[in-house]
């Protein structure tokens, strides 16, 4: 990074590799970094990481489903649990214990929301490098609140869209030339 400039301005940052490969790929990881900052300077708000929000809008929304008494009950139940695909997948991506860590994910975001003295545990998320769940807010995993509240919304519409569709297109095959 060069830095002294007369003007704050603006800043360059120079990338040096073995390869173009290697740049290219360096080139993108910068730029994603520097979306994120601007994302979260843009929002000016954060919120932990780690599986943390989903984990407990699934628990939120699985308590709520349990006060309804009609088929909306199946399907924000269903949706709760599909909110706990980002979870486990990180895990699983880190090569931890999905099944273990994301129970006890689950388990701390219910404390959180049900005990008043676990308020705490509504912080908690997973730290991939040690497979534990922990505070993601002292560790400073965070992410941007706009993007996660962005990203659950594009996620619900595009499932309120399928859901939608009610024609099933069916492709005839071609029947057989006779001779």
């Amino acid at each position: 990074m060069i830095k002294g400039c007369k003007t704050s301005k603006a800043a360059s940052i120079v990338l040096r590799g073995p390869n173009e490969f290697f740049l290219d790929e360096v080139e993108r990881a910068v730029h994603d970094s520097l979306c994120v900052v601007k994302r979260t300077l843009e929002s000016n708000a954060v919120v932990p990481g780690g599986g943390a929000v989903e984990a407990a809008l699934s628990i939120y929304l699985e308590n709520f489903a349990t006060t309804l008494a009609s088929r909306e009950q199946l399907a924000i139940a269903e949706f709760a649990q599909a909110l706990l695909v980002i979870p486990k997948q990180l895990a699983v991506n880190a090569a931890c214990d999905a099944t273990e860590l994301v129970s006890t994910l689950r388990a701390h975001h219910y404390k959180a929301q049900t005990d008043e003295t676990k308020k705490a545990f509504s912080n908690h998320g997973l730290d991939l490098v040690k497979g534990v769940v922990r505070n993601n807010l002292e560790h400073g995993v965070l992410e941007p609140a706009l993007s996660k509240t962005k990203s659950i919304q594009f996620a619900t519409e595009a499932a309120i869209t399928i859901l939608r569709i009610d024609d099933m297109i069916k492709i005839n095959p071609k029947a057989p030339e006779e001779h």
